[in-house]
């Protein structure tokens, strides 16, 4: 059985709107690495991926006139897969399981003419003050949108993933044996006409992990978050825990707006397109408790 583990923010700091220091990010990624170490006892063959929202915009942000957003994804990719391979490759000694994890920078394909270049809607980096996030707009010209976890982010165009240019390379690596840590930060956005060409955007890890999942015929896709179910309601006096939703029921809260497109939406999104596309089922809950997720103890699922 195949499996595709995509973790969240929170994988690699205790907070999602920031970046911790190289310590605490140390400390976060081996949660991550205990979940894919589970997954593999429990027989599943594991693709991972990963988020980059914080780490882009801090590097955006320090070295944004040097680099390019595709170039800030690119380097995020490594930074991120190396702290990922590293803390898997100790689980697995620790556990004596004899595979090996292995980091692909990943190019994913959009459409150049994706509206979303016209509507940036993708939060990175930091969470800021009100004031602080009026000087950045001024000095920068970014544009920013407050964020449900109390503040400013700045947000930038979030298109569609349609193709993975590595795509053979990830499936020849799952038939030898390998674990891919593949499409970090929801992939290099390229768009392809005569050549190939890096385009300045952020794809989300959600969407581009469900296209990469339905590419390989993954049987399951685990979304890992900080949080223990997916609410309707969330954070008011009516919230309710959702156990389990087919793929109509999680369209239809969808579409009435219950799930904010910066945060849990692109995971409930991702989950509706990874089982109408012939998914098994898909998981959404928190790291640190993979077994459980899969074992329906803590998490929702949704199913056809």
């Amino acid at each position: 059985m195949l499996l595709v583990i995509a973790l969240g923010g929170n994988a690699f700091a205790k907070e999602g709107g920031r970046v911790g220091s190289p310590e605490e990010q140390w400390e976060r990624v081996k949660l991550a690495a205990s979940d894919v170490a589970d997954m593999v006892e429990e027989g599943f063959d594991v693709v991972i991926t990963h988020g980059n929202g914080p780490q882009a915009g801090l590097l955006a942000e320090r070295v944004g006139d040097y680099l390019s957003l595709d170039m800030v994804d690119a380097a995020t990719e490594g930074w991120m897969g190396y702290l990922i391979a590293n803390a898997v490759t100790s689980e697995f000694m620790r556990r004596g399981i004899r595979r090996s994890p292995i980091v692909i920078i990943s190019r994913v394909v959009v459409n150049k003419n994706d509206p979303a270049f016209q509507n940036p809607t993708k939060y990175v980096g930091p969470i800021y003050d009100e004031a602080t996030a009026d000087k950045l707009a001024r000095e920068k010209g970014w544009v920013f949108k407050w964020d449900a976890r109390g503040g400013y982010r700045r947000v930038v165009p979030s298109p569609e993933p349609v193709g993975i240019i590595e795509l053979d390379a990830i499936r020849l690596l799952i038939k030898e044996g390998f674990i891919p840590i593949t499409v970090g930060g929801g992939g290099i956005p390229v768009v392809v006409d005569s050549g190939i060409d890096g385009i300045e955007a952020v794809i989300d890890k959600d969407l581009a992990s469900q296209v990469l999942a339905n590419a390989i015929n993954a049987d399951y896709l685990l979304i890992l978050t900080d949080t223990d179910y997916v609410y309707l309601n969330y954070r008011k006096p009516n919230q309710k825990r959702l156990v389990e939703m087919t793929i109509d029921e999680a369209k239809r809260y969808y579409e009435e707006g219950q799930f904010p497109p910066g945060s849990m939406g692109p995971k409930v999104l991702a989950a509706i397109r990874f089982v109408k596309n012939g998914g098994k089922a898909a998981y959404i809950g928190p790291l640190g408790r993979a077994r459980d997720i899969l074992r329906g103890i803590v998490g929702s699922r949704i199913v056809k």
